[in-house]
């Protein structure tokens, strides 16, 4: 269903009065609510039991209350999609909950995933010739040369070493480096953004602050790129619309990539190769098999689901929802790994299997908001698998898989430290 423009800024201003009038300020929560905390949690490399003993009783489910609105969760498969591609029903404008505005300097606070449109379009239509599979074939050298600049580091510090630290953060770091046109003087303070932002364990204060930190730095980096442009796409994008762009259009574009490109990669390598070093036969298919690099990293990305949720959707109006009675300014997340280990798409869907039949998973979300540099990341991986695993034919795991850290309250999941012995 269409909503005329002067519907939706009705329901946007009455949104934004009753978010006021509720004193409603996200930066203000000092920490995560328990009630919260379940989307979140796992097992090593799985949801918490509880998260499927919750779809399998409704695809959608309130969480909680906080602050006068409702928290739905989305598990079910088809309820996912559904609510992802529903854009006349929900909004992803999370200014009204910071204290910010479309006026004021948060305008695009913590990247395309949390504007609507008109801006969110402006914005994507930018970035979105860029990451076409024929303007990304440009990257593969600078990719595979990346990877092996990578192994040649964990071959030099072997035989025991963390992949965390000396493949899986560097080379997805290094791409979106590249891919910008960040210096070299740079670099250091853009990698230390990256964690913080997805870490809920400090509550709105620490989240929304790590964003804050995020922005000024990349306003930083954009004043440089107009007074100097590289050769990167900021640079680019600063010779051919700087006229019609502002530092926060800037610094909201180059936000996007970094969000959606170096912290969520970073994880699913690691978590990928952890989850091959507990699965020899995965690893043996993926180290003699070349057809078998594209089933083994979708099976990858749809198991391991890093991107835990979806960024939160705000109901604009009164609706039922898989007969959930959801009230306008409402919250409704989607469980990304949830939905991706539904029955529905098939047998025993909590288990790895390479082999299974391609199923249609939400690791890259869905819809309007689909993550722009999924194919970017889908290049990465894979170079980065098969590479590993032939280089290193006889890697194991240096610790008891019991003994690993992961992180406990992440929207991004991952583990802190992978020690392996490279054999």
């Amino acid at each position: 269903m269409d909503i005329p423009s002067r519907v939706k800024t009705w329901l946007g201003r009455r949104l934004l009065a009753r978010a006021q009038r509720s004193n409603v300020d996200l930066t203000k929560l000092p920490m995560v609510p328990d009630s919260l905390i379940m989307p979140l949690q796992r097992n090593g490399l799985d949801p918490v039991p509880a998260l499927a003993e919750m779809r399998e009783t409704a695809p959608v489910s309130k969480l909680t209350r906080l602050f006068g609105m409702n928290v739905w969760v989305v598990t079910g498969h088809e309820a996912t999609r559904t609510v992802l591609a529903n854009t006349s029903d929900f909004s992803n404008d999370i200014r009204p909950l910071v204290g910010g505005s479309q006026e004021s300097s948060d305008r695009y606070i913590g990247g395309l995933g949390f504007t609507d449109p008109p801006e969110h379009t402006r914005l994507r239509k930018i970035l979105t010739p860029e990451f076409t599979m024929r303007r990304l074939d440009r990257l593969k050298p600078t990719i595979k040369r990346i990877v092996e600049t990578q192994l040649d580091v964990l071959e030099a510090k072997g035989p025991v070493v963390d992949l965390v630290e000396h493949f899986a953060a560097p080379i997805p770091f290094l791409v979106i480096c590249e891919l910008l046109g960040l210096p070299d003087e740079d670099r250091a303070g853009f990698q230390a953004l990256g964690h913080a932002r997805f870490d809920v364990s400090g509550g709105g204060i620490g989240t929304l602050g790590a964003v804050s930190e995020s922005r000024e730095f990349l306003l930083e980096v954009v004043r440089k790129q107009r007074r100097d442009p590289g050769e990167g796409l900021l640079g680019k994008i600063v010779e051919e619309r700087g006229t019609d762009l502002d530092e926060l259009d800037l610094a909201g574009l180059a936000d996007g990539v970094f969000t959606g490109g170096f912290e969520t990669s970073a994880s699913m390598i690691a978590l990928g190769a952890l989850a091959l070093l507990q699965q020899p036969a995965s690893f043996a298919l993926l180290r003699d098999n070349d057809d078998s690099v594209d089933s083994v990293v979708e099976e990858l990305l749809r198991y391991l689901s890093v991107v835990q949720i979806s960024f939160p959707r705000f109901a604009k109006q009164d609706m039922v929802l898989y007969g959930n009675k959801i009230t306008a300014g409402d919250v409704v997340v989607c469980s990304l790994s949830g939905a991706n280990r539904d029955a529905a798409l098939g047998d025993a869907m909590e288990g790895f299997n390479p082999l299974r039949p391609a199923v249609a998973h939400f690791a890259f979300g869905h819809g309007f908001h689909r993550c722009i540099g999924a194919e970017l990341a889908r290049m990465e991986l894979r170079s980065a698998y098969p590479a590993l695993v032939r280089r290193f034919p006889r890697m194991s795991l240096a610790v008891d898989p019991a003994t690993l850290t992961f992180r406990k309250l992440s929207i991004v999941y991952g583990v802190e430290a992978l020690p392996v012995d490279l054999g």
